[in-house]
């Protein structure tokens, strides 16, 4: 293989690795938050207590830090703007980097992250979460 050949083959593939790189951390520049205020996000008993549900088409992480108090937040991590991925053990946790919030106010429990996920206003009414 030439230089020039294997220089193309070795661009190709970073290039391909960039973009993939930058589809797991949300790379778009277009905020997902898709769901309307009012628009039902999620029911009450999809939440689990000490844990929570990330909602990945709407931008936003629910979670139910105690029996029947609900918190919302943005999904986007601080860090790098990787979308979360998981709550487990308390916490909300972005793949990228390891970032871990807590599931009560969204604040950084361990880094890189810088700063807590931003809230975001939602309202339960029966057993329906919706934007609010």
């Amino acid at each position: 293989m030439s230089g020039v050949a294997r220089r193309t083959v070795v661009a190709a593939a970073g290039s391909a690795g960039l973009v993939a790189a930058l589809a797991a951390c949300g790379g778009g520049s277009d905020d997902k938050n898709t769901a309307a205020e009012g628009a039902t996000l999620a029911r009450t008993g999809d939440i689990p207590v000490g844990g929570g549900k990330v909602l990945a088409d709407q931008g936003v992480v629910i979670t139910q830090p105690k029996a029947g108090e609900f918190k919302a937040f943005s999904s986007k991590c601080t860090h790098a703007g990787c979308a979360v991925s998981a709550v487990k053990d308390g916490a909300i946790v972005c793949p990228c980097h390891q970032s871990h919030f807590d599931v009560s106010d969204g604040s950084v429990k361990s880094g890189p992250a810088p700063s807590p996920l931003p809230p975001t206003p939602i309202q339960v009414v029966g057993d329906e979460i919706s934007l609010g």
